[in-house]
């Protein structure tokens, strides 16, 4: 199996801190970078396998928008007891190429596809039975959302789901400013210096621009998503089931 490379892109002092971008470099160690920056990352992989086995219909296709490394796709396979095919998207040929190595390497049993494409130009979606955004749809620019998440419910089938998991913007400033100081400190607690911390919120500053919980959640219903609701929160982050 592909070694999990430690994530360091940020551990020197820079004079320049450019747009964060997955080139590579992130996508050389995007795992490490994952489990030690997302809370309860692991957890979350396990609730989106229990979710999808409620609404995974044979014959239909599962999506993953923004599937990286294939960490998600590798588990749906392992534990999805439906026949369906998976389809994974993602801008970054160099994630998809540490996907498609990472899924030959798990001898991946089920039907799959990858696709390199930008969300901000839209999506394609068909027959899918569920559509997966983790930590994804903070990256498409604020003006091309709507769109997006207008495609994705066309091309679920009735009673499908999309499962969204991002990192969040606080109701009020003074609470946003306490969340974000405990996710640092999660972030120190898993080796990750204030240096490390700082550079990196600069990088990500104009590419990463989250919405606020209940921003979310209207723009999965205004869309026309009959059900939303809340399955995981933690300071600053949270994850949304919408059903069609």
């Amino acid at each position: 199996m592909t070694r999990m490379e430690k994530d360091e892109i940020f551990r020197d002092r820079s004079d320049f801190i450019g747009d964060f971008n997955f080139g590579e470099n992130v996508a050389a160690v995007f795992d490490d970078m994952l489990n030690r920056s997302v809370p309860f990352y692991q957890e979350i992989q396990r609730m989106i396998v229990e979710m999808v086995n409620d609404f995974a219909a044979d014959g239909s296709n599962i999506y993953d928008l923004g599937c990286s490394t294939g960490t998600t796709l590798l588990n749906l396979n392992r534990n999805i007891g439906s026949k369906v095919k998976f389809i994974g998207i993602d801008y970054s040929e160099d994630m998809l190429a540490r996907c498609r190595k990472k899924l030959s390497e798990d001898h991946f049993t089920g039907q799959y596809e990858l696709i390199c494409a930008d969300l901000n130009k839209g999506v394609h979606v068909e027959n899918a039975s569920v559509v997966i955004m983790l930590l994804t749809l903070q990256f498409i620019r604020p003006l091309y959302r709507d769109k997006l998440i207008g495609s994705i419910l066309r091309g679920l089938n009735d009673n499908g789901c999309l499962i969204v998991f991002e990192k969040i913007l606080g109701e009020d400033s003074l609470i946003n400013r306490m969340f974000i100081k405990y996710y640092y400190d999660m972030k120190k607690r898993n080796g990750y210096s204030d240096l490390e911390i700082a550079q990196k919120r600069e990088a990500l500053e104009n590419v990463l621009i989250p919405y606020k919980l209940l921003e979310n959640r209207e723009l999965l219903l205004k869309q026309g998503f009959r059900y939303c609701d809340v399955f995981f929160k933690w300071y600053n982050f949270c994850g949304l089931l919408a059903i069609k």
